[in-house]
């Protein structure tokens, strides 16, 4: 890909549905999520749709899915898959995986293979979802071998649409999403990449802690309008993180479009500006050139 014919690139965005129909999440969390984000009804596009997408608005996304087989029983969209079809346009996609660290050494295995073999160029967790706490020494093998493989771990942090107003929440613990818990992680591998994703609310300020406190620990801006960003969030991503804060959309329950309509109306200096929305995420990924 040509950086120079970039206009952003979207840390966060979503393989929902795969070749085969299959979704992502099962019905129940799927219609809660779109219920969460008052876009329920909406079509899951598929990854070359999201390709088809993101190459019209001259962006290059990260795409990935989420592995929570362990703890909701539902199969996950293959990381192949995924991987294999952001190959098929690698112009303006990027692979990330998800690997559950429920599984154990196989996971491991299954991780240096994805990066060797597939070209996978990150990896996603959500804890909540996963039904594990990021500092829980069961996924320490799995983040050893992100780390010796030179790519970044991207964890969800905060509250989640996924589950909202289902009974029980779906079984999902919010606590495993503290931004906190990766506060452990980021001492116990210093030099792992690492992303929280989101405004971490109810944890903002745990999340900015750690960010400014931890060379390797990003924040990404997904999941929110960033009109309802914390003012407190804007002032960091403004000055002191302002090399450590990415664009990330959620797409395709937020649309680049909408988040970037918006994100023009926050007082952000110019010179951030582009870091926020291309330069940081560039570098972070090891993007080239050419």
């Amino acid at each position: 890909m040509d950086l120079d014919d970039v206009v952003a690139i979207d840390v966060h965005t979503h393989a929902e549905v795969s070749a085969s129909g299959h979704g992502s999440l099962s019905p129940e969390l799927l219609a809660a999520s779109a219920d969460h984000f008052r876009v329920r009804g909406h079509r899951q596009p598929t990854i070359p749709e999201t390709a088809a997408y993101y190459r019209e608005r001259r962006m290059v996304a990260v795409v990935f899915t989420v592995d929570a087989e362990h703890a909701t029983g539902h199969p996950p969209i293959p990381d192949e898959e995924v991987a294999r079809a952001c190959a098929e346009h690698a112009d303006v996609l990027i692979p990330f995986a998800s690997v559950d660290p429920w599984r154990g050494r196989a996971g491991v295995r299954a991780a240096r293979r994805l990066v060797e073999e597939h070209g996978v160029r990150g990896f996603k967790f959500h804890p909540s979802l996963q039904g594990f706490a990021p500092d829980d020494r069961l996924a320490y093998p799995l983040y050893e071998v992100i780390q010796e493989l030179g790519v970044p771990a991207l964890f969800h942090t905060g509250q989640t649409g996924i589950g909202a107003g289902v009974r029980g929440g779906g079984g999902i613990r919010l606590r495993h999403s503290d931004p906190m818990l990766v506060d452990d992680v980021a001492v116990d591998f210093p030099d792992l990449r690492i992303i929280l994703a989101h405004p971490s609310f109810p944890w903002q300020d745990e999340a900015l802690a750690v960010a400014t406190h931890k060379p390797h620990v990003h924040i990404d801006l997904s999941g929110w309008s960033p009109r309802y960003f914390p003012p407190r969030l804007v002032r960091y991503a403004n000055t002191l993180l302002q090399d450590k804060v990415l664009f990330g959309s959620d797409y395709p329950v937020i649309t680049p479009d909408r988040w970037l309509a918006d994100f023009a109306e926050l007082d952000i200096k110019p010179e951030v500006r582009s870091k926020i929305l291309k330069d940081n995420a560039a570098r972070l990924l090891g993007l080239g050139g050419d």
